[in-house]
């Protein structure tokens, strides 16, 4: 039996952590005694035990054989690679160097470990990340309007940029709040709660880009509870909003999401633009177009004269002539999806809206009966765009333009060539 790993020391060095990791695959992973490690691995049984216990510092080269003798898949050195640069942090703050200088550097780490860790891109387990950023210095910590621009800026860059780079940002700050959330006076609580509402949203919307969908949902519950914990009802509507529509990218069912909704309207207790549209664009996927366009044209009555309560920038009013442009294009109205369309592309500043509309034109073309056509035009929409922006909404809006050609034109060459534009597409979407 492995036996179970002494208590470590983590406030004497960041090595600590690092070889209670290493002990925790050799014993509890592995089983194996040190002797054996320290055999595959070439290494002094002495050394590794030294390293075990926080006492030296390994080289990257020892980690390195270490990693491939218990098979941890680079999870060891990417955990030595933060060791290292925290280290390196630490040190830097002791010496006569500026303020500024510590705080850039200390950024530099949070980017490392958002891009090669807390996402899982190794492997790694999120705590050993958590426990060594704890170990960094200076907290960042902002008032809650600094805090509001900060989401102001990630909102638009989630717009602008790629996915994977709007993540990474996101698990900085989210880190950087948690903290602060741990250590604020009561009165500032409502709004840091109100503050990880809104990024733990924007970071679901990030992961959806990427098709994380897994991490995504668990990002929408931490947004839903931290907007309850808020206690601002129009935040609480706005993020369930959120969640029921980028459901319909290929992360849950329509019927799913339309439980959503229907869930969300109860806690409303009345009609609301930003759920109809939801339940619109889910019932054209189900097919149910006429419905669809029900929803639709109830949807743009109530939008003559409400709006949903968003002062974080959320909500466009491209969203309800983009319902459109997709409950049209599904049953193949051309002329209506097309003025839908173009009041899309008057309003919006989000490159997958532009994109999907492109999209939605190709499913209409489609869907009255022009198969070629219309799958070489959306093949020509993703296969244009630059690879780090072709997200799972655009992905999965494609999926939309194939489910429409007829089951006798599934064998057509333009088809297969458009199944072949996703299938490697979505093989590099995470690059």
């Amino acid at each position: 039996m492995p036996r179970a790993c002494e208590p470590v020391v983590l406030d004497e060095s960041p090595w600590h952590l690092l070889g209670a990791y290493m002990r925790h695959w050799r014993e509890e992973v592995r089983s194996i005694s040190q002797r054996e490690l320290a055999r595959a691995a070439f290494v002094d049984q002495g050394e590794l035990s030294r390293w075990e216990r926080g006492l030296a510092r390994p080289h990257a080269d020892h980690i390195k054989g270490i990693d491939d003798a218990l098979g941890a898949e680079g999870r060891l050195v990417t955990l030595h690679g933060l060791v290292v640069e925290i280290d390196r942090l630490r040190t830097l703050a002791t010496k006569e160097n500026s303020d500024e200088e510590v705080a850039t550097e200390r950024r530099q780490l949070l980017r490392f470990a958002a891009t090669s860790a807390a996402f899982g891109a190794f492997g790694m387990p999120g705590e050993p990340v958590r426990r060594l950023l704890s170990l960094s210095l200076n907290h960042d910590f902002r008032s809650v309007a600094e805090w509001e621009v900060s989401c102001a800026d990630h909102l638009h860059a989630l717009r602008t940029r790629p996915p994977a780079q709007v993540a990474a940002d996101l698990a900085i700050d989210l880190m950087t709040v948690r903290r602060q959330l741990d250590a604020c006076a009561s009165a500032e609580l409502a709004g840091l709660h109100r503050v990880t509402a809104t990024l733990s949203a924007i970071l679901a919307n990030a992961l959806t880009r990427r098709g994380d969908h897994g991490a995504a949902i668990r990002w929408w519950r931490t947004a839903r509870q931290s907007a309850d914990l808020s206690g601002d009802f129009g935040l609480r509507l706005l993020v369930r909003g959120e969640e029921a529509g980028h459901g319909l990218y290929g992360q849950r069912a329509p019927e799913t999401v339309i439980r959503l909704v229907e869930s969300a309207e109860q806690i409303a207790g009345k009609p609301s633009v930003d759920f109809m549209t939801t339940r619109a664009k889910a019932l054209s996927m189900l097919g149910r177009h006429d419905e669809a366009k029900q929803t639709l044209h109830a949807l743009l009555r109530l939008a003559e004269t409400d709006s949903p309560s968003d002062p974080w920038g959320f909500w466009s009013a491209s969203q309800v002539h983009f319902a459109e442009s997709w409950v049209h294009a599904g049953a193949g109205e051309e002329a209506a999806a097309a003025r839908a369309r173009d009041d899309v592309l008057r309003i919006t500043r989000d490159y997958q809206y532009k994109a999907n509309i492109a999209l939605h034109g190709a499913l209409c073309t489609v869907v009255q009966g022009g198969t070629d056509e219309g799958v070489r035009q959306a093949a020509g929409t993703i296969g244009g765009m630059s690879p780090a922006y072709r997200s799972t909404h655009i992905l999965e809006t494609g999926r939309m333009v194939l489910r429409a050609v007829p089951i006798a034109q599934q064998g057509r060459p333009a088809v297969m060539e458009f199944h072949e534009v996703l299938a490697t597409t979505g093989a590099t979407k995470h690059a």
